[in-house]
């Protein structure tokens, strides 16, 4: 009796505790297969600046970027030698945030 007790509880705790080691385990997972954009470039402002709508300046100002704020560069947009305008993303935290909160827009360089 007690000998079964006492394989069916080594049973158990194999079934529990093994699948962890396994491949397919949860534990197995390291940071570098996860997906993650090495190739983002960020910058923060040194200035307040208008967040636009579109690369343009008589588009609509969204927000006013106070200094400090962290922008993520999505793209660049080069309408002439001395204007640039760049698509950038606002840091933010996408479960917390209000979701109506405006995140992408346009700043001239």
């Amino acid at each position: 009796m007690i000998n079964n007790l006492l394989k069916n509880f080594c049973l158990i705790i194999f079934a529990l505790i093994a699948p962890i080691t396994l491949p397919a385990g949860g534990i197995q997972k390291s940071l570098s297969q996860n997906k993650f954009s090495h190739n983002t470039n960020e910058i923060i402002l040194s200035s307040n600046t208008f967040l636009y709508s579109s690369p343009e300046i008589h588009a609509n100002e969204l927000l006013v970027l106070d200094i400090g704020t962290t922008l993520s560069i999505l793209r660049n947009w080069k309408v002439s030698e001395s204007e640039t305008w760049v698509r950038v993303e606002l840091a933010s935290n996408k479960f917390l945030d209000n979701p109506n909160k405006i995140l992408k827009g346009w700043i001239k360089m």
